[in-house]
């Protein structure tokens, strides 16, 4: 299936062990990018990075990361400082379809304390099977976006 690299803080530690086990479940190969171990001080810049640069250097082009914190907000901002990294805070299937439709998202950031895991595991199942659109003005603006200093 697919290979995606998993992160989170002691916010979404919990969250990020029941999210590996579902996609387990469904076939894909999991990179746990910490914390290995509840810590109540952790912070979450330093597993935005751990995902980002995984991704970022894994030959698996299709390589993909999930990051929870308490609002999925910190991770996003902490993830989008990678370029080439494009993460997106998503909560719900909307959101979800538009960042890989129209974005080609490669990170998805979740809130532990917002979402419930059965809407949890539907953001992530319609993330991961959204293909991107690659409409001409799609490919253009993430061509920008890579421009960006």
């Amino acid at each position: 299936m697919m290979k995606i690299y998993l992160g989170a803080d002691h916010n979404g530690f919990e969250y990020k062990q029941q999210i590996a086990d579902f996609l387990r479940r469904s076939g894909h190969e999991i990179i746990d990018s910490g914390d290995a171990a509840l810590e109540p001080g952790d912070d979450f810049p330093q597993f935005a990075g751990k995902v980002a640069h995984g991704i970022l250097t894994d030959n698996d082009q299709q390589a993909r990361g999930i990051l929870i914190c308490g609002s999925g907000q910190g991770m996003c901002m902490a993830a989008n400082r990678f370029k080439g990294i494009r993460a997106s805070l998503c909560w719900n299937l909307a959101e979800a379809h538009s960042s890989r439709n129209d974005d080609n998202g490669n990170v998805l950031c979740l809130s532990a304390k917002q979402l419930d895991m059965p809407t949890t595991q539907a953001i992530i199942t319609t993330w991961l099977e959204t293909p991107f659109a690659a409409a001409d003005r799609y490919v253009r603006r993430l061509k920008q976006l890579d421009e960006l200093t």
